[in-house]
């Protein structure tokens, strides 16, 4: 079993620069002398009295700053599940709403910022890039004995995990959806892979950027350790869950199931939810079992668990009355669901990576493989632990194509506001069986968002337009 330990969830970040030429002065200075980026948190190798020495120059400094969970763990951008289908507000919710990303995001308008904003789910990863690329920049210039040959391992694997997952969840927001035909030339993101400030931000092919954190990633994996001490840093398990995480956004299911089948194997356990007794907010006071690398969203309030947002009748509709995630994921208001069943036991909600997830990764790579059987083994496997013990009955299918589609259905109903909705979207449109219109009916006026329309990416800020030079993404 893990070892469990705090988490900080402040929301107060001081070091909220972006990673282009305009801010990366400041935010080096900050970088240096204090990397502190919760109100509650220590600053930066505060045991040093004298600021000026406060530079990362030791690898453990350099495993201090991969220990900042208020930049690597409660940052991941949010835009994404402002978009989807698992939810609608009421208009005067929408009208109240507290940024114009939020107002104009719900809609899928062709300008959803504010003129000059800076954007968290742009600048955060890519603080979390520039974290990553100051550590492995580093590291070869620093002379170990071979008692720290392991520590720099896992400091080394640290680095290429953020950097890569920070690269992963842009590209799911600001850049196309993967398609194998056309990744070579649809643009991507930057690339930043150094932490040279002089380096010219420039946008690299879909294909190049997959490429880079699926090669990160790989890197990563003998480096570190198969769990953890905290589940709040890289492991060969988180790793590996990404891994299956990213091949399935891209259509690769043979390693997608490699890399699921490998992480189950070394942990495969699942949170029953008989043993959890219904809270105001969230799943559980602690971490669940299942969870085996801890991040939650930059925080928007119209996906918070609030009491704002409504989840879709048809979904909450879809759960059995002895569906145990029924009463376990939501409140029920004025007949009303909310949703409330995140993982983060501080109420956040939950982006990580966690074993149920990975069973239907496995389950629908098995379905598309046309292993009806093993498919179902996992489906089952994870359902029996939704439900009232003694009432579940096994799901069946009479083929491979009806197995998927079952899994398709309950992989929504179990990993909704996660952020996984927006990318599931992104790839199943590609299929004319799954691909599906949103709609939005706000103010008397009616939205859509059609499948494989371009605003499945969003804008890249306007700052980062002028200052780089970077062609936008057409809306």
């Amino acid at each position: 079993m893990k070892t469990r330990n705090n988490f900080c969830h402040c929301r107060q970040d001081r070091n909220n620069h972006h990673y282009s030429n305009c801010f990366l002065k400041l935010f080096v200075l900050s970088l240096m002398f204090i990397l502190n980026s919760c109100k509650k948190q220590d600053t930066f190798l505060s045991a040093k009295t004298n600021a000026a020495l406060a530079v990362p120059l030791t690898l453990d400094d350099y495993q201090s700053l991969l220990q900042n969970q208020g930049v690597f763990n409660i940052k991941d951008p949010g835009l994404g599940e402002i978009a989807t289908d698992d939810f609608y507000v009421t208009t005067p919710v929408w009208s109240s709403l507290a940024t114009t990303q939020e107002i104009k995001g719900y809609i899928w308008d062709k300008v959803v910022y504010d003129a000059g904003a800076n954007i968290s789910d742009w600048s955060n990863p890519y603080k979390q890039v520039y974290y990553a690329n100051t550590v492995i920049n580093a590291l070869p210039k620093l002379t170990i004995g071979a008692s720290d040959q392991e520590k720099y391992n896992v400091v080394k694997g640290n680095a290429l995990f953020y950097r890569a997952v920070a690269f992963y969840n842009l590209l799911q927001i600001f850049a196309t959806p993967y398609d194998k035909k056309t990744a070579g030339t649809d643009l991507g993101i930057p690339l930043r892979l150094n932490s040279d400030l002089k380096v010219r931000s420039t946008r690299s092919t879909i294909q190049q950027c997959y490429n880079q954190i699926l090669g990160d990633l790989k890197t990563a994996l003998p480096l570190l350790p198969e769990q953890a001490a905290v589940i709040t840093s890289a492991s060969q398990l988180a790793v590996e869950g990404y891994l299956a995480r990213i091949y399935l956004a891209i259509n690769d299911y043979e390693n997608a199931l490699k890399y699921a089948d490998e992480c189950l194997k070394s942990y495969g356990g699942l949170t029953d939810f008989n043993d959890l007794a219904p809270l105001k907010s969230g799943l559980s006071s602690t971490f669940l079992a299942e969870d085996i690398f801890h991040a939650t969203f930059a925080g928007y309030g119209i996906i918070s668990p609030n009491l704002r947002s409504i989840t879709d009748s048809t979904l909450y509709a879809s759960y059995d009355p002895d569906d145990l995630r029924k009463s376990l994921f939501f409140n029920l208001k004025s007949g009303l669901p909310y949703f409330k069943g995140t993982y983060d036991f501080k109420g956040n909600q939950y982006s990580g990576i966690a074993n149920d997830e990975i069973y239907l990764i496995r389950a629908e790579c098995l379905a598309r493989a046309g292993d009806t059987e093993g498919a179902l083994a996992d489906l089952n496997s994870l359902l029996s632990k939704r439900w009232i013990k003694g009432s579940f009955v096994p799901v069946k299918a009479a083929d491979s194509n009806e197995a998927l589609s079952e899994i398709l259905k309950e992989r929504r109903k179990e990993l909704l506001y996660r952020g996984l909705r927006w990318t599931d979207l992104r790839r199943l449109n590609k299929d004319p069986n799954y691909a599906v219109t949103l709609f939005r009916n706000v103010n008397g006026n009616k939205y859509t968002l059609e499948p494989n329309s371009p605003r499945y990416a969003w804008p890249i800020p306007d700052n980062e337009i002028q200052v780089n030079n970077l062609p936008q993404n057409p809306r």
